[in-house]
């Protein structure tokens, strides 16, 4: 990886208060180290740090990814009981699920309308509404 990518990954870990670990440096360079917003689940990302030559097993993956969400780095977008996906842009904005190819990226935020939500029970407050349109190809 270049120095930028690794500056900017060294950033964005302290922006979420994290120690720059070896794995924790390898992954946040895979994910934010060209300045683009990314959608991976834990088997791409882990995919993408063996064909970068980092040496991190997949459940270091998924724990490094769990961090990072618990950090505020990262969104954990569940697209079915069985399947994350991990956002690195923060801002509140709907997602395209393609079913086809089960890629997961970002719809145009200015068109969603919604008109309201049910109150949260007591005790409890909205945190976040994750909308996921699932599109299939007719």
């Amino acid at each position: 990886m270049s120095k930028p990518s690794l500056q900017r990954g060294t950033d964005w870990l302290a922006k979420g208060g994290l120690r720059p670990t070896r794995q924790r440096l390898s992954l946040a360079e895979l994910l934010v180290g060209d300045g683009e917003n990314r959608h991976v689940t834990a088997e791409s990302l882990y995919s993408l740090s063996r064909d970068a030559g980092a040496k991190v097993s997949l459940a270091t993956v998924y724990n490094t990814l769990r961090a990072f969400c618990d950090a505020g780095l990262m969104n954990e977008i569940v697209v079915d009981g069985s399947k994350s996906y991990f956002d690195t842009r923060m801002d509140d904005h709907p997602h395209f699920y393609w079913e086809d190819t089960s890629d997961l990226t970002d719809a145009p935020a200015e068109k969603l309308q919604i008109a309201g939500l049910p109150d949260a029970p007591a005790g409890t407050e909205i945190s976040r509404v994750d909308v996921v349109i699932r599109l299939r190809r007719s």
